[in-house]
């Protein structure tokens, strides 16, 4: 008798007859915890492939840049294309060149500003891009706890009414809406302590990207602004 009370005492503590027995906001919390959870380790998936494609996107163009191919080839190759990261930079940047050109640019200060806005512009279309649904990640680890601490205030009142509707302080009065309390907590915490890590990976891992791609604007500015030069300044000699 003793073995089969035992028995059924542990099957009414198992975690699936917790949820069961719990009350309907506590399920609530506890659902929705879950959901959470399952959140969060859907974006850690998605971006933790989207940035792995980003690396290796990057370093293919950054090896065609400069390989010495001519930026008018690479432009007509590129611009025909869906194009993201560091092409879409170049991409941007080449158009304002050529259509500066083609209405006869004259002021280098001028045709440097729009490139320049062009590649900002882009670039911060890219790096929000990157860390879209980060903030998902930042919520769910800072709410994620005290949802899971209001499950188990709900779940120890619970417990503070079985004890005064039974007015026993038996443990088996009290166990059930103690252990249900308890497990709001945890699944809380199981929400909550893989976003906080992932957020601060994938948020450092998008600002690596977002600086690589600072970086090349900056470096391809460089390349054009001394075109520019090299361009302008003989017709504006010859004036």
């Amino acid at each position: 008798m003793e073995q089969v009370g035992l028995a059924a005492a542990t099957a009414d503590v198992s975690l699936w007859s917790l949820f069961m027995q719990a009350g309907l906001v506590v399920k609530l919390v506890m659902l929705g915890l879950i959901a959470a959870s399952v959140w969060t380790w859907a974006i850690v998936i998605d971006k933790y492939l989207a940035y792995g494609r980003a690396r290796r996107q990057f370093d293919k163009f950054e090896q065609v840049f400069w390989s010495g191919q001519s930026l008018e080839e690479l432009y007509r190759t590129l611009s025909e294309r869906n194009n993201t990261g560091l092409a879409s930079i170049f991409v941007a940047a080449m158009r304002e060149w050529k259509k500066s050109f083609e209405r006869g640019a004259r002021s280098p200060i001028g045709l440097q500003m729009r490139i320049d806005r062009a590649m900002d512009v882009t670039l911060a279309r890219e790096s929000e891009f990157l860390s879209a649904r980060l903030g998902s990640l930042a919520t769910i680890g800072s709410a994620g706890p005290f949802i899971g601490l209001f499950g188990t205030v709900v779940g120890i009142m619970t417990s503070f009414q079985a004890i005064a509707g039974s007015k026993s302080t038996n443990l088996a009065v009290v166990a059930p809406g103690i252990a249900e309390a308890l497990l709001a907590t945890a699944i809380g915490l199981v929400a909550a302590i893989p976003a906080v890590i992932a957020y601060n990976k994938l948020s450092a891992d998008a600002g690596k990207l977002s600086g690589r791609m600072e970086g090349f604007a900056d470096e391809f500015s460089a390349i054009l602004s001394r075109q520019i030069d090299e361009k302008l300044q003989p017709r504006q000699a010859a004036q």
